[in-house]
């Protein structure tokens, strides 16, 4: 699981453990501290550049953690056959984003919840709230929109006056909420996968009553990473 910019993995942890048993899963939360990780850059961004807009080698960017991770949880000391499947029920923006840039070997599929802004799969508009100017090309972007994603939006995530809530004029272009950005997220993925005649693994589910509430939505989320991982079995 990866958390927001509270960087509260300890919270995402606890909001699983009455899942875990009923969902047959091993569930693990990762924590980038501040100290670690200082600013977007390193966290939302992924250390895909520096400060001064220089680019960082592959092998340094945030986005490898988790399957570096992975491969070390797979020594023999901790092997468990739930393992087999590596799934990233949590924070949007940095599991679509880890995914958009080819993180995929070992997820099976990933759940997100409503992010703040997304890197929409657009390779006219900039990054970070496009693939524009990133070494993603139009095979990438294919291969992307052919992996399964599926966004659950709360359908009461509609607040615009929290203090993390992007507001710049790039981030209202995707929506006025969060709920409205993550079905825009989701439909413009189905829209670039019909301009380049391919298919879109991408779903939506609406989490009915449901704010930005990182416990309700991972209740939200459990059986759709079960239900990946039996598949996937």
């Amino acid at each position: 699981m990866h958390h927001g910019v509270r960087r509260n993995g300890g919270e995402y942890r606890d909001y699983w453990l009455d899942l875990v048993d009923e969902a047959c899963i091993l569930a693990i939360s990762i924590e980038f501290p501040e100290a670690s990780f200082p600013e977007y850059l390193w966290y939302n961004s992924g250390n895909l550049h520096a400060k001064d807009s220089t680019p960082n080698p592959r092998e340094t960017w945030t986005f490898g953690i988790d399957e570096r991770l992975f491969e070390e949880l797979r020594a023999p000391s901790l092997y468990t056959k739930a393992m087999d499947c590596s799934v990233t029920p949590r924070a949007a923006s940095t599991s679509t984003e880890c995914l958009s840039f080819g993180f995929r070997d070992r997820v099976a599929a990933a759940v997100s919840a409503n992010a703040g802004t997304y890197a929409m799969p657009d390779l006219a508009t900039p990054w970070p709230f496009g693939l524009g100017e990133t070494n993603v090309d139009i095979g990438a972007l294919r291969a992307l929109l052919a992996f399964p994603i599926t966004v659950t939006a709360g359908t009461e995530d509609i607040l615009t006056t929290g203090q993390f809530f992007p507001k710049g004029p790039r981030s209202m272009r995707q929506g006025a909420t969060r709920y409205e950005r993550a079905r825009n997220y989701v439909r413009s993925g189905h829209n670039a996968a019909a301009a380049l005649q391919t298919s879109c693994a991408w779903t939506i589910i609406d989490v009915p009553g449901v704010g930005h509430d990182g416990k309700r939505m991972s209740a939200a989320a459990a059986p759709v990473v079960a239900a990946a991982l039996r598949d996937g079995s």
